[in-house]
């Protein structure tokens, strides 16, 4: 069961690796009530414009949006409020030292349930891409998809 559920939920910004270079990379436990994991459960969540924002000493997951559980009721979540996200204090130290560097951000990659029916994201140290640079990124995949097709 608790396999089967950690196979099923993988759900991963696509837009991140075109819009970002990615730098380093976590993996974070998150914090989230009892409709939220319900809803995540479900893969009802979209992490597109998801960020990761430093507040004070922790770390926040700011607009990952997680839909209403339907069965909920009085008890919903809010489904865009900001999560906190479980990570070392070396870890969250050692980034928030590199977040001081200009163009630096942290996305979300990747939602995942693993084995232990915990839900995880990665998240990646990121610098924004240049026009230039998402155009070799599109060659790049156009080749490879050549490549593919030749063999």
């Amino acid at each position: 069961m608790k396999t089967d559920l950690a196979k099923r939920v993988d759900i991963r910004n696509k837009s991140a690796t075109f819009e970002f270079e990615i730098l380093d990379k976590l993996t974070a436990g998150i914090v989230l009530t009892g409709t939220e994991i319900k809803s995540v459960r479900q893969q009802k969540v979209n992490v597109q414009d998801s960020f990761c924002q430093f507040k004070g000493s922790e770390l926040y997951l700011v607009n990952l949006h997680i839909a209403i559980y339907t069965e909920g009721t009085y008890n919903n979540h809010i489904p865009k409020r900001e999560r906190k996200l479980l990570l070392k204090k070396a870890e969250i130290r050692k980034w928030q030292g590199k977040m001081e560097e200009k163009g630096l951000t942290i996305v979300l990659t990747r939602l995942f349930i693993d084995e232990n029916g915990r839900c995880k994201v990665d998240i990646a140290l990121a610098r924004g891409k240049k026009i230039h640079d998402k155009r070799d990124s599109i060659k790049e995949r156009d080749l490879a998809r050549e490549m593919r097709r030749n063999d």
